[in-house]
């Protein structure tokens, strides 16, 4: 083999080489090592909490696009994105920083936003959430242990005592030691009452042990219901009477809003009075009759005549009859 075919090959296996490498670093950085795809969006967080570049942007779970530069911006922190060109981000979203597991890394997770809100331009801000992080769980749980271990070492103190005092299992038990008189009485008298009630003594007892008594009470109970039911029909027909006299239903309802009807009875009492005030005056044919004795008088002494002539009439005819009854009467 010549020097040439040799010089040849080497440089054939050369470029073979240079376009494995360019393969590989394109197929590792999606086809994106010599030119840049999609938009930029800016997202802005008080702390980027071990944010890094290279660190997945997903939206609803999905991978749209990779934090591309992470840097400060006066008092806070903020994450240039590169986002995929075909998705479109909800000007409304909200992007916050959130942890892929335990042991994994962050990643920034963006909300779909409302539907129909207008996309965000190349180079627009986000809304960010700040989330709290792994660590700040970690403190708040810490600070929540030593609370716990200060309020565990308080009771503790409270049951045991503080050594000036005795704690409260010592005060139970001299409070049970000082009465165990007391508490024996009250047990011995708790175990009379029940026996009591188990031999059906008292009111207790009995209405415990007594079948009819018992019944009895139920009786009573179900005429209380009744009465409790009836008195309820009783209320319920009485606002039925109420609304039919409001309405000017019936004849009370109408002599109570029925204007024509009171008028008519006014009317009625003012001659019921007219006729009596006149009666007691003396005034027409009755209040002569009832107030003038002469016409009473006069009345008897006419029906006594006729009594005397029709005496007379037995031993006459009828024309002398007629007669002597008119001549009598008149």
């Amino acid at each position: 083999m010549n020097n040439a075919q040799q010089t040849a090959r080497v440089g054939l296996f050369f470029l073979l080489g240079l376009a494995l490498v360019w393969v590989t670093f394109e197929t590792l950085s999606d086809g994106t090592m010599f030119k840049e795809h999609g938009y930029t969006v800016i997202a802005d967080f008080d702390n980027l909490k071990e944010l890094k570049v290279g660190d997945e942007v997903r939206l609803a779970g999905v991978k749209i696009g990779s934090v591309e530069k992470t840097r400060l911006a006066g008092r806070r922190a903020e994450a240039v994105l590169r986002i995929d060109p075909k998705v479109k981000i909800g000007s409304d979203a909200t992007a916050a920083i959130l942890l892929s597991g335990l042991i994994g890394g962050n990643y920034i997770g963006i909300d779909m936003g409302a539907a129909g809100s207008p996309p965000l331009a190349a180079g627009a801000e986000i809304r960010t959430q700040d989330t709290a992080d792994l660590n700040d769980i970690m403190k708040e749980l810490s600070g929540l242990g030593t609370q716990l271990q200060t309020s565990l070492g308080s009771l503790t103190g409270a049951m045991n005592g503080d050594g000036k005092g005795g704690g409260l299992f010592q005060k139970l038990d001299k409070l049970v030691t000082d009465n165990s008189a007391k508490l024996t009485e009250t047990m011995t008298n708790l175990h009379e009452i029940t026996d009591k009630i188990n031999r059906g003594q008292g009111t207790i007892g009995k209405l415990i042990n007594d079948s009819d008594l018992h019944d009895e009470l139920l009786a009573s109970v179900g005429d209380i219901k009744s009465a409790a039911d009836q008195a309820k029909l009783f209320v319920t027909n009485a606002e039925g009477i109420v609304d039919q006299i409001k309405s000017g239903q019936g004849t009370v309802g109408t002599l109570v809003y029925d204007q024509k009807s009171a008028d008519n009875i006014k009317v009625t009492l003012a001659n019921i009075r007219a006729v009596s005030d006149k009666l007691t005056k003396g005034e027409g044919t009755l209040g002569k009759l009832i107030n003038d004795d002469s016409l009473y008088n006069n009345a008897q002494a006419t029906l006594h005549k006729a009594d005397r002539t029709f005496d007379g009439l037995n031993d006459s005819g009828p024309i002398t009859a007629v007669g002597v009854l008119a001549n009598a009467l008149f």
